[in-house]
């Protein structure tokens, strides 16, 4: 058995053409190169595992060669100098490091001093550096490599070059996972690749160790399933099948998905973040310009074009608003799953409120054509707007001896018609639909105060109704309001007198702020109109605590009055 070598080592970048996903900095230090303007110290910052320190590696073997080529038998270690700031990060080692600068090199043209994690030297070293970094000799280059720019001092910020390396993209990092498992004879899906790439989160030396980890796993075999469940990752098709149950309003098969999640392993935190990115992939998908925005392959991608096109936008609105929230309340919750299974309640209703949300109060006009001809008419000669106008000022063609006044249906089917002629307005013009609009609302606001229910109501079905809109209250997130319906049970006096006692003023006041949706729903449902709420405060649940010497005093004479005596007899203080 052979020496195993980490695919992080074995693969790693030999020239600047086979840096993965920082053309922009490799192009410009090669025309540096090429152009011979080096500067004397440089700043490689960015995120860990993206090229930083390679790339100083290959700069520093490039400019020692005669013709800038890199000879893999060319051997320039007395030239290349590598110190890691976090173990020697004491003055002490700077100036053991600006004595070293001052020898030419003995072969090649300069040395290269590659400081890694240069943010970890104290202020002193800092200081120490400073002028040797400002004014180096000719043959000497420093290259400083960072993950945290933003603790470096300004003064020696302000004497490099600062090259910023990016995260390096899914994309480019699935496609040399997927030119380094063609070299190793290991047949990986493109979607097993994709999720590589995705944990690895821009970072190229992660996404190699990963990858080494799965093959370990998987053998020469890598597939999609192989990968979720080692990195706790679901798959797409998870994502798929449980926004379709939402979408439907299947939610007790959506909450039992979940649980099957669960107990395969899966993190609720994981899952809900992930949800939140597939409806924000959903979402752009219904558009073709956010399309390329989409981080997965094409086969994937097709797949959430299809399920885009039967989802309303609005839907994925209020489920990216949604799922963002609950996963904000997962980490300090102390049921965090619970709030998944919340989430998906209210997921799972977001249809069925939109259809409650744009029921029309009244239905349409049948003679929508006949108002359009009256409007067209009216515009046409120029029709005086004032409601007082007389009947003779009207066109002849739109009194109301002529044209039938037009027809209100409410949602009963009743049918309304009134007589607009006492109103000087006509039928079919935009002030007697506004007319008819409010002789609709006045009738029914009578019909609302004539029709009142009395219905008797009993302490059971009191108690029935209240845990039901409690249960309400959950759903919907409103905890306060949950905890205050639940400290006391409410009792029925009187017939119609709800009375609830609480601990203090503050409940008292937030439940009686909150109480108006809490009374027309058991108004509603107990199908009587009389019953109020009566918030009491008991006062004998408020507690004294101790403070001052003088309550503490107080309280030891309240059990034992020897104390007292004993106090005056000493003449002690409190």
């Amino acid at each position: 058995m052979g020496e195993f070598v980490v695919s992080a080592l074995k693969y790693r970048p030999q020239t600047f053409a086979d840096v993965v996903g920082q053309q922009a900095i490799t192009q410009t230090l090669q025309n540096a190169i090429d152009q011979s303007k080096i500067a004397k110290a440089m700043l490689f910052c960015g995120p860990r595992g993206v090229g930083k320190t390679t790339c100083a590696r290959i700069f520093a073997k490039k400019i020692n060669s005669s013709d800038g080529t890199i000879d893999p038998n060319e051997d320039f270690a007395f030239n290349v100098f590598e110190l890691d700031a976090a173990s020697n990060n004491s003055v002490a080692d700077i100036r053991s490091l600006i004595e070293q600068v001052r020898i030419p090199p003995q072969k090649g043209k300069f040395k290269v001093y590659i400081i890694d994690e240069v943010h970890m030297l104290s202020s002193a070293a800092f200081n120490a550096f400073l002028k040797t970094l400002e004014e180096p000799p000719q043959h000497a280059i420093f290259i400083l490599a960072t993950t945290e720019k933003q603790k470096i001092i300004p003064t020696i910020l302000s004497r490099c070059q600062i090259f910023d390396f990016k995260r390096i993209g899914i994309k480019d990092a699935q496609a040399y996972l997927a030119t380094i498992a063609a070299r190793e004879e290991i047949k990986a899906e493109s979607e097993a690749l994709h999720l590589i790439a995705q944990k690895a989160d821009g970072a190229m030396r992660d996404a190699l160790s990963i990858f080494d980890r799965m093959v370990s796993y998987a053998g020469n075999e890598l597939s999609a399933k192989h990968v979720s469940v080692n990195l706790n990752i679901l798959d797409y098709d998870s994502y798929l099948t449980i926004t379709d149950l939402l979408h439907s309003g299947d939610l007790h098969n959506a909450v039992l998905r979940f649980n099957e999640f669960i107990d395969l392993g899966f993190d609720g935190y994981h899952f809900i973040n992930g949800l939140s990115k597939h409806f924000r992939d959903l979402l752009m998908c219904q558009n073709e310009g956010t399309l390329k925005l989409l981080e997965v392959g094409t086969e994937t991608a097709a797949m959430f074009a299809k399920q885009a096109k039967g989802i309303s936008p609005s839907f994925l609105l209020s489920a990216l608003d949604l799922t963002n929230t609950y996963a904000l309340q997962y980490k300090n919750s102390l049921h965090p799953n619970l709030q998944v299974e919340l989430c998906l309640m209210q997921l799972a209703s977001i249809n069925e409120a939109e259809k409650k949300k744009t029921k029309p109060y009244i239905k349409p006009f049948r003679e929508e054509t006949a108002v359009k001809e009256a409007l067209t008419k009216e515009n046409t000669n120029n029709t005086q707007t004032n409601e007082s106008a007389s009947l003779a000022d009207r066109p002849a063609e739109v009194k109301p001896a002529q044209v039938e006044p037009a027809k209100v249906e409410p949602i009963e089917a009743t049918e309304i018609q009134l007589d607009l002629s006492a109103q000087g307005v006509s039928g079919l013009s935009l002030s007697s639909l506004r007319v008819q609009k409010e002789h609709q609302e006045k009738d029914t606001e009578k019909e609302d105060k004539t029709t009142i229910q009395s219905q008797v109501v009993t302490q059971e079905l009191l108690e029935q109704h209240w845990n039901n809109y409690t249960k309400k209250m959950t759903v919907n997130g409103a905890r306060n309001m949950v905890a205050l319906l639940g400290l006391d049970i409410p009792r029925l006096k009187n017939k119609t007198e709800i009375h609830l006692i609480v601990q203090n003023d503050t409940n008292k006041l937030e439940l009686e702020k909150n109480s108006k949706s809490l009374m027309q729903y058991l108004r509603e449902h107990l199908r009587n109109d009389h019953i109020n709420l009566q918030v009491h405060v008991d006062t004998k649940e408020e507690k004294k605590f101790v403070y001052t010497n003088k309550d503490k005093y107080e309280e030891l004479s309240k059990k034992n009055p020897i104390i007292d005596d004993f106090k005056k007899s000493f003449g002690l203080e409190y």
